[in-house]
């Protein structure tokens, strides 16, 4: 088993300690402020100017979310792309564009068209979004573009210190 590591606020606070589960060791990723485990593994090197600032092109992490584990609501200031991995599904949900997240559509993500699923899920720049807890495991990619910035992402009021 390994050893507990912080989960951080954006400014370094420490949230909580968790142990890492096997595929996040694995994978070396670390906790993500919203929950789950993540780390970039691309960044493109082209630079585009927004109204925040010059941010890369686009910008690639790999996201675990473990068995009971969801995302807090939060919020990024461009497009995220989501690309499924497997195994299990995973849930997305979008609350809208407004001050605050007002639960809407929940987007399966997974192996199953005939289901409802899908590989892969746009959340438009400004919207909403969290994953809900599932009793799988869950391994995505998300692509974002202009490439993230922890600048450009806000948490949920109930989540912020």
């Amino acid at each position: 088993m390994s050893a507990p590591v912080a989960r951080r606020t954006v400014d370094g606070e420490i949230i909580e300690w968790v142990v890492p589960p096997a595929r996040a060791v694995a994978l070396g990723l670390e906790p993500h402020p919203e929950g789950g485990w993540y780390r970039r593994t691309w960044t493109a090197g082209a630079a585009v100017a927004t109204d925040r600032g010059e941010r890369p092109a686009a910008t690639l992490i790999y996201f675990l979310l473990p068995p009971g584990e969801a995302s807090a609501w939060h919020v990024v200031a461009s497009d995220e792309l989501w690309l499924w991995h497997g195994p299990d599904p995973l849930l997305l949900q979008l609350g809208g564009s407004g001050p605050a997240p007002l639960a809407g559509e929940v987007i399966a993500l997974g192996p199953r068209e005939e289901a409802g699923e899908r590989a892969q899920a746009l959340v438009p720049a400004g919207v909403w979004q969290r994953t809900l807890p599932s009793d799988g495991e869950t391994l995505v990619s998300c692509v974002v573009s202009p490439g993230f910035s922890f600048d450009d992402f806000r948490l949920g009021e109930e989540h912020n210190p």
